[in-house]
């Protein structure tokens, strides 16, 4: 499992940030903080995607974390 998370902090106080995660080398989910959707990178992912924006706390987290870490 690994993840990659990074942000911007452009000149008009904004924040740009991102969450990519992968399994076994290939992609798997990644989260926009503009959009705070996930995007799946294949069938497997659907599930996950579907289940953490149906839950709304993953995408919550993820927002916090990208803005404010």
């Amino acid at each position: 499992w690994q993840w990659l998370s990074g942000c911007d902090l452009l000149s008009d106080g904004n924040v740009h940030g991102s969450y990519r995660n992968g399994y076994d080398g290939r992609d798997f989910l990644s989260f926009e903080l503009g959009s705070e959707k996930f995007v799946a990178a294949d069938g497997a992912a659907e599930i996950t995607r579907r289940r953490w924006e149906d839950d709304g706390n993953e995408a919550e987290r993820w927002t916090n974390y990208l803005k404010h870490e």
